[in-house]
């Protein structure tokens, strides 16, 4: 046997290696910039009626109690909800908000653009930190990119002076 003919087979061919790992960073990628693909035409069917209180997050005047019969988590008092802000709760992934005087609504706190929690609600916009993506308090909907999609709405209740998350 000559050296010429001789191919030691130790592991993987550098080709079959480096397609494996293109690959695999091409699904990281759409992975982080497609999770909200899917919830997207609910969301954007939500926020098309405005008076639709209740169906995008609870108000004051649909909540009944039903969050504390149906054994929701109760968020917050009314009174922690800044009139015109709202409150980001981390743990709970959701953000609540107070567009006018007693009608809340709530959101996920995960923006649709790559994934980043958002970070603070101020001048009646939920803003993101990473890319600056901003959404209204009102209906979740983009006001400014990158982002493209809504933040969905969370399901709420309002029941006296509590918030609970359904």
């Amino acid at each position: 046997m000559t050296s010429a003919s001789f191919k030691p087979t130790v592991g993987p061919a550098l080709r079959t290696v480096m397609t494996a790992a293109g690959a695999a960073g091409l699904a990281v990628a759409l992975t982080a910039c497609g999770s909200q693909d899917g919830s997207g035409s609910s969301d954007a069917a939500r926020a098309a009626d405005p008076q639709a209180g209740g169906t995008g997050g609870g108000d004051s005047t649909t909540g009944s109690g039903d969050g504390a019969a149906g054994g929701g988590t109760v968020l917050a008092k009314t009174s922690e909800i800044p009139e015109g802000g709202g409150k980001i709760f981390k743990d709970r992934g959701v953000v609540v908000t107070q567009p006018t005087a007693g009608r809340f609504k709530a959101f996920s706190s995960q923006c649709t653009h790559q994934g980043c929690a958002v970070g603070s609600v101020s001048g009646g916009a939920i803003v993101c930190p990473c890319h600056g993506s901003e959404f209204s308090v009102t209906d979740g909907a983009v006001r400014r990119g990158p982002a493209t999609q809504p933040l969905p709405a969370q399901d709420i209740t309002v029941s006296g002076d509590e918030i609970t998350l359904a």
